[in-house]
């Protein structure tokens, strides 16, 4: 089959690129000439484990291209599929659908035959009938159906999701949708992976409420880690008791400085938008908003409990700025509350994060970055775990330690435990949702 791809961000890259891996022939069509030049030299924009190395296989197998010529790549095309941004609105919290229209129309003007229109952007319910409306009223003539197929990417893991996925939801009205889909993902229905076909509204609402389910039972636990401080129970064992339940489960059990990324922050709150506007207010989801923030406010206290009040002349080593790790993602990321708060207090602050200098060069100005977490403790007064990645899960503590002016640690993923800190040498240290060693 013949796939356009319209959008080479995240969603639209990752999609594109394993689109082609199941055979398909891939156009991936972006705006943005410099971007499509870059990509056509094999550069990848993004950080995603493995994908580099499978888009390169494709290329060289013929099966994807990339382009700034919509028309050329829609000739012949089977599925459109649209994965462009819808960044929160400001000032109302909505998804801004501005680029799924733009999308719509061009796609109206350049489409020559039949061929299915697929909404893979997470938009709100009652979209992909704006886009059909969209469409109709640039191009009467316009052969066409449209299908919802939201996309369930973790980044960091998007390849194996994509390839191995819990299931795939697909929304469609007509046959010839259905049709066209099942031959989209003909590979993952021959290998018998869940394909959960629907009505267009559930698979538009479906993405959001897994995603506020998902942002509801971190922000859950967040909040039991914050009683387990208080009443001297540790986190990680109410978790684990609680996620031995099957109805319950272990994932996203694991309490920190709150959810960030581009997902939760911005699905949570169109979530709430939709329920506003149709008259059924997401109470939880919500609360599920006030308190993440909270959470982030709550770990920039403990911080600066550990510096005794004030960050003023501190010098404080942030080891991890990436919302989480195996992706180079700043959106949302609990770093940019605490790491400007750091500075804005008067600190000096270095910075170490494997992937997260590209963006947080621009994102976090007035910090030093290094690559050495030994170097870059000698004479600093504070340590802070902040993105549990695979490089800071087995440092020598005792070492870092020794390196330090003031041996203190704010270990605000849970990676380390109070004990092993302590005997490290660590004077002070703070560990979410654990209570301090004995």
């Amino acid at each position: 089959m013949k796939i356009a791809m319209i959008g080479t961000g995240y969603v639209g890259l990752v999609s594109g690129v394993c689109f082609a891996d199941f055979g398909h022939d891939v156009v991936c069509v972006d705006k943005d000439a410099s971007k499509i030049e870059s990509l056509n030299a094999g550069h990848v924009p993004i950080y995603e484990p493995g994908l580099d190395t499978l888009m390169e296989t494709n290329v060289a197998a013929g099966r994807l291209s990339f382009t700034t010529d919509l028309s050329a790549a829609l000739d012949g095309v089977d599925a459109v599929f649209i994965a462009v941004g819808t960044p929160t609105r400001r000032g109302d919290g909505h998804a801004d659908l501005t680029y799924v229209m733009a999308a719509a129309r061009d796609i109206a003007h350049a489409l020559t035959g039949f061929a299915v229109i697929v909404t893979k952007s997470t938009v709100p319910v009652g979209t992909n009938r704006k886009v059909a409306a969209e469409i109709r009223s640039a191009n009467p003539d316009a052969d066409f159906e449209v299908a919802s197929n939201p996309e369930f990417l973790r980044e960091g893991a998007a390849i194996e999701d994509f390839m191995r996925p819990d299931r795939v939801v697909v929304g469609v009205e007509a046959d010839r949708a259905a049709e066209v889909m099942s031959k989209v993902y003909r590979p993952l229905y021959l290998r018998d992976f869940a394909i959960v076909t629907m009505d267009i509204e559930s698979a538009e609402l479906t993405k959001y409420a897994a995603n506020a389910f998902l942002a509801t039972k971190i922000t859950f636990i967040n909040e039991i880690a914050a009683l387990c401080e208080r009443v001297g129970a540790d986190v990680k064992r109410v978790a684990n008791g609680i996620g031995l339940d099957n109805r319950i489960g272990n994932k996203f059990l694991h309490a920190g400085p709150g959810y960030g990324g581009s997902c939760f922050p911005k699905d949570t709150s169109a979530l709430a938008r939709i329920g506003q506007e149709h008259g059924v207010p997401m109470r939880i989801t919500e609360a599920v908003m006030q308190v993440n923030d909270g959470v982030k406010r709550r770990m920039l206290d403990h911080v600066r409990d550990l510096c005794d009040g004030t960050f003023r002349d501190k010098v404080v080593l942030v080891l991890g700025v990436t919302f989480k790790p195996n992706t180079d993602d700043m959106r949302d990321a609990p770093s940019l509350t605490i790491v400007p708060a750091l500075v804005g207090g008067g600190a000096q602050v270095r910075v170490i994060d494997p992937h997260g200098r590209r963006e947080g060069e621009a994102l976090l100005p007035r910090v030093d970055w290094v690559d050495d977490p030994y170097a870059a403790a000698v004479g600093a007064d504070l340590i802070v775990l902040l993105t549990e990645w695979n490089e800071f899960r087995a440092l020598d503590l005792s070492r870092l330690a020794q390196a330090m002016r003031v041996p203190r640690l704010a270990d605000l993923r849970g990676v380390y435990a109070p004990l092993d800190v302590a005997n490290a040498g660590f004077a002070r240290s703070y560990t979410v949702g654990r209570p301090p060693a004995e």
